[in-house]
C-alpha cells in the first residue's frame, strides 16, 4: 500500500473524536489548532477535556459511541483501548464515505496522522504511514532542526513573487524558484538554508 499525502483544511469543519484519555487530548489539541469543530463522544473523558467542554472549546457527550455519532462529521478520530468500538467506528466511516484515524491502530486508519513541527505557514510532516510513529517523530525533529531562521521571510517573498506571476496571467510553473531562493539568500546571508541541489 502506498499512502497519498494531504494537508487538510479544518477550519470549521466537524470532526468527531471517539475517546476521552490523554492520547484523544493530544489528538484534540491538534485539531483545535486547526480550527476544527470538534465534538467527543467517550464513557469516560480526561479532565482536560471536561475542562474545554466547559469552555465551550469542544462539544462533549460523556457515554459510549454510536453509530449516528458520525453523521454531519467530516473526519473522525478514534482513541479506544476497545478493539470493537474501533472497528465500528473504522466500518461506520468507510459506509458513509468519512474518513477515520484510529490512534495506533493503522489496520483501522483510512488515513494517518503525520509527526508534524508548525513553522506557519510551513509544516513539516512526517509519516511512516502508521508502521512506525516514534521513527516518523524522530525524523521530524531532525528535519524541524535544518529549517532556516529566517523561514518566514523567505515565505513571505516567495508568496509575494507568486502573486506577482500569477497578477501577471503568466504560469507559476514556468519560474525559476531555485533561483529566486537563492538570490534571497544571497542577499540576506543563508543562515541555515539549504545547499541548491546539484543540476
Amino acid at each position: 500500500m502506498t499512502a497519498y499525502p494531504v494537508v487538510l483544511r479544518l477550519d470549521g469543519k466537524r470532526v468527531l473524536v471517539v475517546g476521552g484519555g490523554t492520547v484523544a487530548a493530544r489528538k484534540i489539541d491538534g485539531l483545535l489548532a486547526a480550527g476544527a469543530a470538534v465534538t467527543v463522544v467517550a464513557p469516560k473523558v480526561v479532565d482536560e477535556l471536561r475542562d474545554a467542554a466547559a469552555r465551550g472549546d469542544v462539544v462533549l457527550a460523556e457515554r459510549p459511541y454510536r453509530s449516528g455519532d458520525l453523521d454531519g462529521s467530516w473526519l473522525v478520530v478514534t482513541a479506544t483501548d476497545d478493539s470493537a468500538t474501533q472497528q465500528q467506528v473504522f466500518d461506520d466511516g468507510e459506509a458513509a464515505g468519512i474518513w477515520v484515524n484510529a490512534a495506533d491502530d493503522p489496520q483501522r486508519c483510512s488515513f494517518f496522522l503525520p509527526a508534524v513541527h508548525r513553522r506557519e505557514p510551513v509544516l513539516v510532516a512526517v509519516s511512516t504511514q502508521g508502521t512506525s510513529p516514534a521513527l516518523a517523530a524522530w525524523l521530524r525533529d531532525r528535519l524541524a532542526g535544518a529549517l532556516p531562521e529566517r523561514l518566514e521571510e523567505l515565505v513571505s517573498v516567495l508568496a509575494r513573487r507568486r502573486a506577482e506571476v500569477q497578477g501577471e496571467g503568466r504560469s507559476t510553473e514556468d519560474e525559476d524558484w531555485q533561483g529566486v531562493i537563492d538570490a534571497w539568500a544571497e542577499l540576506n546571508g543563508r543562515e541555515g538554508l539549504p545547499e541548491s541541489p546539484p543540476g
